[in-house]
């Protein structure tokens, strides 16, 4: 028992540690969006379909880490941007996270991605709140593959999908509280931004998001 405890704070420390650097590493998250994106454009038997992307009003893109032994932790972080009057917004960083207790050893690496299909959705990320996915704010798991019909109308204010081994998969995320982090906004825009401000066009991309910003437009 002494060394499962043991265990317990050394897990806890660690994850305290490493919170500084997960808050701050927006630039990553812009990358691993991209990354996400232009993989999607070379599987698209097993992809989120064309169609919904392209009435889609936003995208919010979290890559999820769950580990542990014994102890478990999960936590996730990305970002959320916007189809504005101009084109697309600049990212906002998000993050999910939680912990619980379980008889289990390893780690697993999951890439979830939001399809906001309204514009209350988008709305409801740009309060930089806890957005609760299912709470107020309808969700399905997304359709998959090439063939949805185009006049199909979505079904939810969000589609939510998760990506392994390649391949896209709808799934639910009922339950899933996304918090905005703040911190990373502010390293990566070099001043004080709401997710508002963002997320309507007010504050221009930075550099780093332009290759973002070129696949989006590509979908």
């Amino acid at each position: 028992m002494k060394a499962y405890t043991t265990a317990a704070v050394a897990l806890t420390l660690s994850l305290a540690l490493a919170a500084p650097a997960a808050e701050a590493a927006l630039e990553d998250d812009v990358h691993q969006a991209t990354t996400i994106l232009e993989r999607f454009q070379d599987m698209p038997e097993h992809a989120i379909p064309e169609s919904v992307l392209r009435k889609a009003k936003g995208l919010a893109i979290l890559t999820s880490l769950k580990a542990g032994f014994i102890f478990s932790g999960q936590g996730g972080k990305g970002l959320v941007v916007a189809r504005t009057d101009h084109g697309w917004s600049g990212p906002s960083a998000i993050g999910t996270g939680g912990a619980g207790f379980g008889f289990q050893a390893g780690a697993k690496v999951t890439k979830f991605v939001i399809i906001l299909n309204t514009d209350e959705a988008v709305e409801a990320f740009s309060h930089g709140g806890n957005i609760a996915i299912g709470a107020g704010l309808s969700a399905a798991a997304g359709p998959v593959g090439r063939d949805i019909a185009a006049n199909v109308m979505p079904v939810a204010a969000v589609y939510t999908y998760s990506r392994s081994q390649g391949l896209f998969a709808g799934v639910s995320l009922e339950g899933a509280v996304i918090v905005t982090r703040n911190d990373a906004n502010y390293q990566y825009y070099g001043r004080e931004v709401s997710p508002d401000q963002i997320l309507s066009g007010k504050i221009k991309p930075p550099q780093g998001a332009t290759h973002l910003i070129h696949v989006l437009d590509r979908l």
